[in-house]
């Protein structure tokens, strides 16, 4: 096996480069030097992706309307699950968040990710 060098990924040609190898490395047997590389490089890239491609948290009231949708369900559905129809309206509104039990209601009931329902502030 070629000897890889590793550095910090900062252009797209670095990026792709990293690429290439980890596609090369990627049965690796675990416990080798090629392994311990793969895993090294899988770090970096996602470094690079983190800082060239940063995502925005997701809406977690977007999320809920899309799973209303997809279900034919209607705000008024809601009610049940998050409490009263001004609490739903205000939360449907983004004037209020949501809590943690209604996060877990949600899920349990609507199967939403909880990832969609809790932004992350980066």
């Amino acid at each position: 096996m070629k000897k890889t060098k590793l550095k910090v990924i900062t252009s797209d040609r670095d990026y792709r480069r990293a690429l290439k190898v980890i596609e090369d490395l990627w049965d690796a047997k675990p416990g080798s030097e090629a392994h311990d590389t793969l895993g090294v490089l899988a770090l970096l890239v996602e470094d690079y992706e983190k800082r060239v491609f940063p995502m925005e948290a997701p809406d977690p009231v977007a999320a809920i309307r899309f799973r209303l949708e997809q279900g034919g369900m209607e705000q008024k559905d809601l009610v049940s699950i998050l409490g009263s129809r001004s609490r739903v309206s205000e939360i449907m509104n983004h004037k209020r968040g949501l809590t943690l039990e209604m996060v877990r209601k949600l899920f349990d009931e609507l199967h939403i990710p909880m990832e969609a329902l809790i932004p992350r502030h980066v």
